[in-house]
């Protein structure tokens, strides 16, 4: 997949509508203040959960391709934006909370690793303005019901 497309169109005020080649709508909107009716997220949001969703999908695969049995990731970001225009994100930490059963901590660090520095698009672009950091925590799976 060489080129990729994707259109933006003013719904109203700071309100826009987002579509994929791929055929999905995604509501962008600003605060209150900025004139917006908080419809959506933010712009910068939504650059966050992307490169989030692009380092999960990383590590679940890695994970899965070594025969781990995961049966859960969250990815908890936290950013960091410089105070001045223009805001660009100057650190992310990324904290995985891998869940599964018997998971070896040396194939999540490596799934990590592998995510952050060869396979995740969307980190190694952020990477060029921000510092990024990643750690995880292994929960063990267990039969009880919460």
């Amino acid at each position: 997949m060489g080129s990729m497309k994707a259109r933006v169109k003013w719904v109203e005020n700071v309100c826009f509508m987002g579509e994929s080649e791929t055929g999905h709508a995604v509501v962008l909107d600003g605060a209150p203040e900025m004139g917006g009716r908080n419809l959506g997220m933010r712009p910068m949001e939504m650059l966050l959960i992307g490169m989030g969703g692009c380092t999960s999908f990383d590590v679940v695969t890695i994970l899965k391709k070594s025969r781990q049995a995961i049966s859960d990731c969250v990815a908890e970001i936290q950013a960091e934006r410089a105070d001045e225009v223009p805001k660009v994100f100057t650190k992310i930490h990324v904290h995985f909370v891998v869940k599964g059963r018997n998971l070896n901590p040396v194939q999540v660090e490596r799934a990590v690793k592998l995510s952050a520095e060869k396979y995740c698009s969307a980190s190694i672009m952020l990477g060029k303005t921000a510092e990024i950091t990643h750690d995880f925590e292994i929960v063990e799976e267990t039969d009880q019901v919460d």
